[in-house]
């Protein structure tokens, strides 16, 4: 019931901001917002919590009338220099003083060690030291430039402090050890990004602790690339809660608002969690492969105020039973070869726009993961050079299809590694087609797609 009454509340207040990330979106897919299974249940949270929605729109409204706090923004330049041209990416780290020391230096060497130098002419990297005790950022600033001095001098690192004076939201002594944190951490996050809001085209979030994996900016890249005709808010690189989470910079200055104008005593990550329902994203879109990883043990407060994050691994694909169909004509290959988990590939020669491969299920799935490859595995030749994934629902009699589609999301570099996410808890896949977007003078070769589901009668996320 808590979770529900937050959640309506939460609506409420962007139903009274009028918040929209999105302006020029086209609703590519039948995604509805769903707050419950139950109508009913739903309706009684409603009758219960009418005065304070009543008294949560006013509070909204006045902060609207006020000023943005944004506008009493000042920020420190503590080492290095912007870069002269916009990047493709920034990658923003806010860093506090922790009572049992930092990672933040083995955060930024595993950072650029893993990007090439191609990478780094495209990126830059964003600190901003959120701390105000002027002994801890003499010492750290000190750190970052004799580690990190030819990046400094090269414009690739940025180190700032930023202070949002003339605002009420750091009276932490009125709040518990948890809303305190939360409070601090809004209003860094908010600092962070309003600073990066003009520095490039997408913003990576990263915290102070972060291992990263070999060329992750060459994955936010083709996947941004992929996605650029689609509506998102957030592509998430990582289950990690605020680490691997790349935004649209146009957005960066609303998001920066929408973190303060919540009480401060909210839990950021719930505001994070609940970003995708401000547009037609309407449910995460993770990929499957995770590009950040975290390092050192939380503090005794962040294990307490944040949930435990677990690892997510998922073993073996399952691939359960189910029929392939496709229009594509092949001499010698069969469709079901691009499905079972063998050597066996499905290769056609020139599909056209609107050629599809459809997966039937023998019987509806909670499908976690989907991942698609084409190609071959040596050489980028043959691949699906534009393509989509769309999951099917209310099967169809004698196996031809489902009822309806919606898009899951598009192939990055002939290739897919997705979550599955839903908006309701009890919805079950019953197809999965791969679809082509564009002709290609060429051959296609679909190397497989694996599927993992839950087993049966276990609970969803």
């Amino acid at each position: 019931m808590c979770y529900h009454l937050w959640r309506y509340l939460f609506m409420a207040s962007l139903v009274t901001l009028g918040f929209s990330l999105q302006d020029n979106t086209e609703q590519l897919a039948d995604h509805s917002i769903l707050l419950g299974k139950d109508d009913i249940a739903l309706q009684i949270v409603q009758d219960q919590t009418n005065s304070e929605v009543k008294k949560l729109a006013e509070y909204f409204g006045e902060r609207q009338k006020i000023s943005p706090l944004l506008q009493y923004t000042t920020y420190t330049l503590l080492a290095g220099a912007a870069p002269q041209e916009k990047k493709l990416l920034t990658v923003g780290i806010p860093s506090v003083q922790r009572p049992h020391g930092t990672y933040l230096l083995a955060t930024l060497r595993s950072l650029f060690q893993a990007s090439s130098a191609h990478d780094l002419e495209c990126m830059l990297v964003l600190v901003h030291l959120s701390d105000p005790d002027p002994a801890w950022l003499r010492q750290t600033v000190t750190s970052i430039s004799e580690v990190f001095a030819p990046q400094l001098e090269a414009r690739k690192l940025l180190v700032v402090h930023g202070l949002l004076g003339g605002s009420a939201l750091r009276h932490e002594n009125q709040f518990s050890t948890c809303q305190s944190l939360y409070s601090r951490q809004k209003v860094d996050y908010a600092l962070l990004m309003h600073f990066a809001s003009n520095l490039s085209e997408y913003f990576l979030l990263m915290e102070d602790r972060v291992r990263c994996a070999p060329r992750f900016m060459s994955a936010i890249y083709w996947a941004a690339l992929a996605w650029k005709d689609l509506p998102w808010v957030v592509l998430e690189f990582s289950s990690l809660r605020f680490s691997g989470q790349v935004f649209h910079t146009h957005d960066l200055t609303r998001l920066a608002s929408f973190f303060l104008l919540f009480p401060e005593d909210t839990p950021t990550h719930l505001l994070l969690s609940e970003l995708p329902l401000l547009s037609d994203q309407n449910v995460p879109i993770r990929f499957g492969t995770s590009m950040f990883f975290h390092m050192g043990n939380y503090s005794e407060t962040e294990a307490a105020c944040f949930p435990a994050e677990e690892a997510e691994y998922f073993g073996e694909p399952d691939n359960p039973a189910a029929v392939v169909f496709t229009d594509m004509m092949s001499k010698k290959d069969l469709p079901q070869y691009a499905y079972v988990l063998s050597e066996d590939t499905f290769s056609t020669l020139d599909p056209l726009q609107g050629n599809y491969l459809l997966v039937v299920l023998d019987r509806p799935q909670k499908v976690t993961r989907i991942v698609v490859h084409t190609g071959s595995e040596s050489k980028r030749m043959f691949r699906l050079e534009q393509g989509q994934v769309l999951l099917g629902y209310n099967r169809l009699e004698n196996f031809k299809g489902c009822a309806h589609y919606t898009i899951l999301g598009p192939l990055v570099a002939g290739n897919f590694d997705q979550r599955v996410f839903y908006e309701d808890s009890t919805e079950e896949i019953s197809c999965i087609k791969l679809l082509v977007l564009a002709s290609q003078d060429s051959w296609l070769q679909i190397r497989g797609i694996k599927v993992w589901a839950e087993p049966e009668g276990e609970d969803s996320e």
